[in-house]
């Protein structure tokens, strides 16, 4: 079988050949991978920044935005049956007894670093036409989300960010509890940073749960992505008509910022804005750079004198993927061309390298694998 992979030791990435994969213990599933999504930790590990090979191998096969098609069941699965869909999870968990957090399946807060990414750290990933794994990590997608189930595994970002945002929010003894639709009194205001594949799945979760969102980006509107977020009810600025000083006074108290850049400077920068009682979510990682200058005096006034928090969020637990397939699918209800638009184009295998490569354009560009 064909699958897309680097060889860091050789700085290279290709196609190459893998014997397909058998099922050995009852629980294991066999699917036939439909479809990898290509974001930019993909682009980062295949320009060699990060991303680690499993124990005695050369290459490391990509993809961890995914859509596959179960083919085959070990004889104790009760999760998934042949021919449903599934999007897999992408973390597994440590092997320390003493990790508490991967011994509850919550992997996604593992504490002692040792813990596997598909695709991304010592495991395999989804860039290939054929995988085994466990029933547990299986999500599984109505057939009716077929079309658009790739974006499932980017929304669990923001997904796992806001449930963290209303279990710290209800420290306040007002409006802000699980439910915030139910609470009306006052309607939250959020700025996304970034308007790529991350920030606009996050923008149409945040206008789903009743925000005044609005995205911070750097290219003048009009624009697609202006007119797309315009759609569903969200706001666009560009960095280059409003800098960030300015949009406490355009927007009001910013109750939360979803950073989905990976750029530093701009996040730190926009810290000094965040409104009282206000939540700043990091979702970016960057890449290394040389030193930023950061005025901690005042960001750590703001912390404490505006009851701030700030906190980051990476990879997603089952919950999140469970929240993530529900919303996607009230996304497409409410809002069927946005969603549908956040797909630029479906392409073969062997359009890799301009996709990891290239400067492809668009929003969230697709690997069609079988």
């Amino acid at each position: 079988m064909k699958a897309i992979a680097v060889t860091p030791q050789k700085r290279k990435v290709e196609i190459i050949n893998q014997a397909e994969p058998r099922i050995l213990t009852p629980t294991d599933v066999k699917l036939r991978m439909l479809e990898a999504g290509v974001c930019g930790t993909d682009k980062e590990i295949c320009a060699f920044e990060y991303g680690t090979p499993p124990v005695g191998s050369e290459q490391l096969v990509i993809g961890h935005e995914s859509l596959g098609e179960v083919v085959e069941v070990g004889p104790k699965v009760t999760r998934v049956k042949v021919g449903d869909l599934v999007v897999p999870m992408v973390r597994r968990p440590c092997p320390h007894d003493y990790c508490v957090a991967c011994r509850a399946d919550r992997q996604d807060f593992c504490f002692t670093g040792d813990f596997q990414e598909r695709g991304i750290k010592e495991r395999h990933g989804f860039m290939v036409q054929f995988v085994v794994d466990d029933e547990k990590y299986m999500n599984l997608v109505p057939e009716e989300m077929r079309e658009i189930a790739v974006l499932v595994e980017p929304l669990t970002i923001a997904e796992k960010g806001l449930t963290q945002v209303w279990q710290v929010q209800q420290r306040l003894p007002w409006s802000c509890s699980v439910t915030p639709r139910k609470a009306a009194a006052y309607r939250h205001r959020a700025v996304v940073l970034g308007a790529g594949p991350v920030g606009l799945l996050g923008a149409m979760a945040l206008v789903n749960n009743d925000f005044d969102t609005y995205v911070y980006s750097r290219e003048s509107a009009p624009n697609p992505k202006s007119q797309l977020l315009e759609s569903i009810g969200a706001h666009y600025i560009s960095s280059e008509k409003i800098a960030p000083e300015m949009l406490p006074q355009q927007i009001g108290n910013i109750d939360l910022v979803y950073e989905a850049t990976g750029a530093s400077s701009l996040s730190f920068e926009m810290m000094k804005y965040l409104g009282t009682n206000g939540i700043f979510i990091f979702t970016g990682v960057p890449g290394r750079k040389g030193p930023i200058e950061v005025d901690t005096d005042l960001m750590m006034r703001n912390l404490v004198l505006k009851n701030q928090v700030v906190f980051g969020t990476v990879n997603a637990g089952r919950e999140s993927f469970e929240n993530s397939i529900r919303d996607l699918g009230t996304f497409t209800k409410r809002w069927p061309d946005a969603v549908k638009s956040l797909i630029t184009g479906r392409f073969p295998m062997d359009a890799y390298s301009d996709l990891l490569l290239g400067r492809s354009g668009g929003i969230k560009n697709v690997i069609k694998l079988n």
